[in-house]
């Protein structure tokens, strides 16, 4: 029988620490994984719930037409702390409330979430333990200026727009570095699974 309630792991990190690839690891063994900045920009794609607000609160300058012009709105945000989190005043409530209907709808007995911002949007009180990938700093500014082709100031105003690393990592119940190779972060991804297992019996 389907308990009423699946086991919710948050799973969360700085930006461009590796979430994508410990997710990628988490599905291929069959769990459901809700992706935090997905529903994001499903609710800021064309014709989505966050447009609307979007345009109110930061004018027409950061759409073309009727799409939003993610990197206009991206240089706002990330340069001011206040033009920051007026736009996640906006998202948040909306992502929250999809993950949670998502939740309800899962078909596995334990659901991760893959939420970059889990600590800073509250969302780790709906989790019932948190896992936090990391890797160095001077790592995390080489992946992100490579990944998004920005120079070392804009890696590091978004790195800095987020939750220093060292006290997620302080917060969260588990740690995944993955500085080293795919094998070595399955190896460990695999290992705090059986440690679920043991502690839940849902795995």
């Amino acid at each position: 029988m389907k308990q009423s309630k699946p086991y919710v792991v948050g799973l969360t990190g700085g930006i461009a620490c590796g979430k994508s690839t410990v997710a990628k690891v988490l599905r291929e063994k069959g769990f459901t994984v809700l992706d935090a900045d997905a529903i994001s920009r499903s609710v800021t794609a064309k014709g989505g719930e966050a447009l609307e607000s979007i345009r109110k609160a930061f004018g027409d300058t950061v759409f073309d037409g009727s799409e939003l012009n993610r990197r206009k709105l991206g240089e706002i945000v990330f340069r001011e702390e206040a033009q920051r989190r007026k736009l996640e005043e906006i998202i948040h409530p909306l992502v929250i409330g999809k993950m949670q209907r998502l939740t309800q709808e899962a078909q596995t007995a334990i659901v991760f979430w893959d939420v970059p911002l889990l600590y800073e949007t509250g969302m780790d009180k709906d989790c019932d333990e948190v896992w936090c990938v990391y890797v160095s700093q001077s790592e995390q500014i080489r992946r992100v200026m490579k990944r998004d082709q920005l120079t070392r100031a804009q890696a590091l105003d978004r790195i800095n727009s987020q939750m220093p690393a060292a006290e997620k990592k302080e917060k969260a119940a588990h740690l995944i570095n993955t500085s080293g190779n795919y094998r070595a972060t399955r190896r460990r991804i695999y290992g705090l699974l059986r440690e679920l297992q043991r502690r839940t019996s849902l795995v």
